[in-house]
């Protein structure tokens, strides 16, 4: 006798959503120095009906939340652990910018590896899929 195969968690998740009505969910990936453009592309996205998410903090400006040195690199691999929850949650990826990193390039390189699809605010600067 066969028995089915249970659900994966990306099943789960996308059962959840249809269940739930919820609308597409687009994460922006991209160097927090295009945090201008960041906030442009939420404003696109939510008007066109989507949920967005997106790096909600910018280390480089100083602040007392990560004047200490340890702090500050305890706290930038907690924000990298959840932009990555992010794009587990996402249905797709909006990259902003016209440079892309290291860190924008392994973003990338992790939502492919999901599945997600990618789209670029500037696709010339898109790295081969």
């Amino acid at each position: 006798m066969s028995h089915p195969q249970p659900f994966t968690p990306e099943e789960k998740l996308a059962d959840a959503k249809e269940l739930l009505s919820l609308p597409r969910i687009v994460v922006i990936c991209g160097s927090t120095r295009f945090m201008t453009e960041m906030n442009e592309a939420d404003l696109r996205e939510t008007r066109a009906g989507k949920i967005v998410v997106k790096p909600g903090i910018d280390m480089k400006p100083p602040h007392e939340l990560w004047s200490d040195p340890v702090e500050a690199e305890a706290l930038k691999v907690r924000l990298d652990d959840l932009h990555r929850a992010k794009i587990r949650l996402a249905d797709e990826v909006l990259v902003v910018g016209d440079y892309i990193g290291d860190s924008t390039r392994a973003e990338i390189t992790y939502a492919r590896s999901l599945g997600k699809p990618v789209q670029f605010a500037h696709p010339e600067v898109a790295p081969d899929a």
